[in-house]
């Protein structure tokens, strides 16, 4: 199939040019180019108009889950009769295992699976593995991390078709090998149940349900079933179920595997005992003698995955398969964000190996376990090809490895321009800042005020309040969901001013921000650098009022640039409204889960004891919370999930209370 892309717009503004010179660098044979895109220029659309054009598999990587899953929803439909897949973590809590040897602590794992997360990442391999050509795969750095071995997971693909010879049982075998649950009861995902010579399968992802009939040997019907009523939907001739996990592997190098752990650990013990470390090899032993008697008895243990050599077939010190091992070697990478997603790459493998050197020094874990790892970023760039690095300010790695193939979306669809940055005298700053921002929440406008620091972010708001400005503070030390609810009550109206350290984060979409104001603007460094002010300025850029201004004693080189880019910018972008007559509109972001939220969480908060006179009100609120969890989780807001979950908590305890 051939990538159809649905859009009731066309290509606008730089768009089309910018489609046209990306297809024209890789049609010349360079396989790295870079799309410099301002916020709000609608370099998804380009992206997408260029996976139609090139029409060949495509991995786009985010640097975080709520990208992905954002992205994941746009291209979805750009894209509604192609496969767009899903590829992140699929731990809703993540602790690793670890060691600290300054006080003798030893942190077992501990996680909880999201479940409709793995069947999208088997849906993802399943669809690779199928031959597809027309595949979207948005995925987070998690698609770096050590998988299953491709051939396994093909070898443990059953096909049968309509009139095939074998015996039903030898299909049953396989269903187990392929890590499949025999049920008598209810069939759920990875599950069949078995009458006389009729299997009912469910196949590992999705809600697909297969029956096969058989006469004798010999498959004589396959239909696709309502796995609740067990009606039939359709007649097939071919059915293929995948493997339910992706960490699948055969009995023949299971075998192999046990054996060559038994080997490696009788060598470790032996080096503690050299080495006078009694407690160490006795250690080892005890873990990997239990995990064999395991693996030997239900096919895995806890953490399987530090054996992953063993069962994968790889020699010492070479690196896991991993999910880019499953795309063909002509497929197309776009990274998104580029400027944070390949420092976020490069830095993976060196965290993950700093805890692991503890584990195995100290006989927790064989040193095989250090094969079990992300990808180091040499080989990360091994395995791919053409690759698009996309970033309204790309860092210089992406722009050394485009060879200067750099190309410029300027041009916003709303006719928005970029807002002006002015540098005022960093003298008696807050009293201007106060002035600026009663004349934005005169307008019902919103402002956000980035510092240096923790601390002063925190003062400054503090002093704010005492002059009877609504405002907040984030930064690190917030938890994740409470900055979410922050930045959704400064879009809802509950204060008008947020400040915060680090205010640059892409993906921060407040098109009600009016003014940014930027402290200490000349303290050169880290957060006060062309990118990080570009980045900043970028989010006032939604707003047809809106204004940058920079506080500072002098005009740094750092100003001085920003200041020029942003000219640069505003000059094309003022010159192409006037040749085409476009007058700039408002963006405007639609409504989030959140609201939802609040609206359902408002009545709890407001309501006394006495409105949940009988334990059937708090039931009936508590399955509502429950149902909208399940349904944003099934969406992939994870963020409104998380809070339906405390609202249905938060419900719990009341009834508890009662």
């Amino acid at each position: 199939m051939v990538f159809k892309l649905v859009s009731q717009y066309d290509p606008t503004g730089d768009q089309p040019q910018a489609i046209e010179q990306i297809l024209k660098t890789f049609d010349s044979g360079i396989d790295y180019c870079t799309l410099q895109g301002v916020t709000g220029s609608g370099k998804t659309f380009t992206m997408a108009n260029v996976i139609k054009a090139l029409n060949c598999p495509t991995l786009v990587l985010s640097h975080n889950k709520t990208l992905a899953a954002q992205l994941y929803g746009e291209f979805r439909n750009f894209f509604p009769n192609n496969a767009v897949e899903y590829f992140v973590s699929y731990y809703d809590y993540y602790q690793p295992e670890a060691y600290l040897p300054a006080t003798d602590t030893y942190i077992e794992k501990d996680l909880s699976i999201n479940d409709e997360i793995e069947k999208m990442r088997l849906s993802t391999t399943a669809t690779l593995l199928s031959g597809r050509r027309d595949v979207i795969v948005v995925s987070s750095v998690s698609c770096l991390y050590g998988i299953g071995n491709p051939a396994d997971f093909h070898a443990n693909t059953i096909t049968l078709k309509v009139g095939q010879i074998i015996n039903h049982k030898q299909i049953l075998y396989r269903l187990v090998d392929a890590l499949y649950t025999r049920t008598e009861i209810e069939l759920t995902p990875a599950t069949f149940r078995v009458k006389g010579e009729t299997i009912d399968i469910m196949a590992a992802f999705g809600e697909k349900c297969y029956r096969i009939l058989f006469f004798d040997d010999e498959i004589e019907a396959i239909y696709s079933i309502n796995p609740l009523t067990g009606h039939k939907i359709e007649s097939l001739n071919e059915v293929s179920l995948f493997p339910a996990n992706l960490f699948v592997t055969t009995k023949e190098r299971i075998n192999e595997a046990v054996n060559q752990i038994y080997l490696d650990m009788g060598k470790q013990v032996a080096f503690f005992e050299r080495e006078s470390r009694p407690t160490e090899a006795k250690r080892i032993q005890q873990r990997v003698e239990y995990d064999l008697e395991m693996i030997k008895e239900l096919g895995y243990c806890p953490g399987i995955e530090n054996y992953s050599r063993y069962f994968d077939g790889r020699a010492a010190g070479t690196r896991p398969f991993c999910l880019l091992d499953y795309f063909p070697e002509d497929f197309l990478l776009i990274v998104d964000e580029s400027h944070v997603t390949i420092p976020q790459v490069r830095a993976m493998f060196g965290g993950d190996r700093a805890r692991k050197e503890n584990l195995v020094e100290y006989g927790f874990r064989l040193p095989a376990a250090r094969d079990n790892r992300p990808l180091r970023f040499e080989e990360f760039e091994e395995l791919t090809g053409r690759t698009l690095y996309v970033s309204a300010t790309p860092a210089d790695y992406e722009i050394i490895r485009s060879e200067g193939a750099v190309v410029e979306q300027i041009i916003r669809p709303t006719g928005l321009i970029d807002p002006p940055l002015e540098v005022r005298s960093s003298e008696n700053q807050i009293d201007d800042l106060i002035e600026q921002i009663e004349l934005r929440t005169q307008k019902d406008e919103k402002v956000i005020v980035t510092t240096l620091t923790k601390r002063s972010a925190e003062e400054l708001a503090t002093y704010f309040e005492r002059m009877g400005i609504r405002c907040r503070y984030i930064h690190s030390d917030i938890d994740t969901l409470e900055r979410v609810q922050i930045l959704e009550d400064l879009r809802g109206g509950l204060f008008d001013v947020l400040i915060g350290v680090n205010l640059l984060r892409e993906g921060l979409d407040l098109p009600e921000v009016s003014l940014v104001a930027i402290i200490d603007a000349d303290m050169e460094g880290m957060l006060r650098n062309v990118r990080a002010i570009t980045q900043i300025a970028g989010r006032a850029a939604r707003h047809e009022n809106g204004l940058v201004i920079m506080y500072a004693g002098k005009v740094t080189k750092t100003m001085r640039a920003s200041i020029e880019e942003s000219n640069y910018r505003r000059y094309k972008q003022i010159r192409y409204n006037m040749e085409h007559n476009m007058m700039p509109r408002q963006a405007h972001k639609s409504g989030s889960t959140q609201e939802l939220i609040a609206s359902q969480a408002a009545p709890v908060a407001a309501d006394t004891q006495s409105a949940y006179d009988t334990t059937a009100d708090i039931d009936t609120r508590i399955a509502q919370a429950r149902a909208d969890m399940e349904r944003a989780a099934k969406s992939l807001d994870f963020l409104a999930a998380a809070r339906f979950r405390d609202l249905m908590y938060e419900l719990q305890k009341q009834k508890e209370s009662k």
